[in-house]
């Protein structure tokens, strides 16, 4: 049969013969700017045209900080159970299965150690993808071992946050991440190794009230999206009207709660500068 057939509307394609555009060649950022999708990885995962920073995952953080994309992962089997036998519209240990194989991941977090412009270097990374990036007792337990492995081998430390909270499925076990990871976070400073923490979009909940704003210096990518509380609880709680944009890097970098915003071309250099000036060490 004819790929075509005339119509009084003119020639059409027969739904069943229609192609759908392959997924993953296209991008198109918030700003309606629509960028290739190669281009779009060469880019480091911003749209040229408009500087808006595509969300990515470990994987392609890895890429960036980690010198020919070379690593060793860390805890790489460690998943989570169901505890408190959790039941919702469906069952936790669904959900589990579900985000594992959906995207490849053991966990909403990585951690992994090799060379950023020749020194060691050990990085957690948070994946949003899995259950929004959630903090469950997984975790902590991998960011609080990637912090252990730093200080017993005596490097610095990134940790990339990417999280819409902790994972209402392990209620207070996941709450005591948040104790947890600090207290791990002040043994390191305790061996006087470098913190650096990223804030990506979105950077929100318990991740915030703990582990993210304990950096010894804390960065961010451009228009992330950073808070503990969304704004109508904010709202509702103070009783006032909240400027916009009050939860952005901008404004939290205007208002003293982070050093400085990184475009992520600059991540690698930046990153490792600062782990210089703190350890004293010759500029790279």
């Amino acid at each position: 049969m004819s790929w075509f057939k005339r119509t009084e509307k003119g020639i059409q394609t027969a739904t069943e013969q229609k192609k759908d555009t392959p997924k993953g060649l296209w991008y198109k950022s918030p700003t309606g700017k629509i960028v290739e999708a190669d281009e779009l990885a060469k880019n480091f995962y911003v749209s040229p045209e408009d500087d808006y920073h595509v969300r990515i995952g470990s994987k392609e953080y890895f890429e960036i900080l980690f010198d020919d994309n070379e690593f060793t992962e860390l805890d790489e089997k460690l998943t989570a159970k169901d505890p408190l036998k959790f039941v919702d519209t469906k069952n936790y240990v669904d959900r589990l299965k579900d985000a594992k194989e959906k995207t490849g991941l053991k966990d909403a977090v990585r951690t992994a150690v090799g060379k950023s412009k020749g020194e060691d270097l050990v990085i957690s990374c948070m994946d949003f993808a899995f259950i929004g990036g959630s903090m469950g007792s997984v975790v902590g337990e991998k960011i609080s071992r990637g912090i252990k492995y730093a200080i017993d081998h005596k490097m610095p430390f990134v940790l990339i946050s990417k999280s819409g909270g902790a994972r209402m499925q392990e209620a207070a076990l996941s709450l005591m991440q948040m104790a947890k990871t600090s207290a791990r976070l002040a043994q390191l400073a305790e061996a006087k190794l470098p913190y650096i923490s990223l804030c990506t979009d979105p950077t929100t909940g318990g991740i915030t009230a703990s582990y993210a704003m304990l950096g010894d210096i804390n960065i961010a990518e451009p228009g992330a999206l950073i808070g503990f509380a969304g704004p109508r609880v904010i709202k509702e709680a103070t009783g006032k009207e909240l400027p916009d944009g009050f939860q952005t890097s901008e404004f939290l970098l205007e208002h003293g709660f982070l050093d400085h915003i990184v475009h992520r071309k600059e991540l690698k250099n930046k990153i490792n500068l600062y782990i210089d000036l703190i350890l004293n060490n010759p500029i790279r």
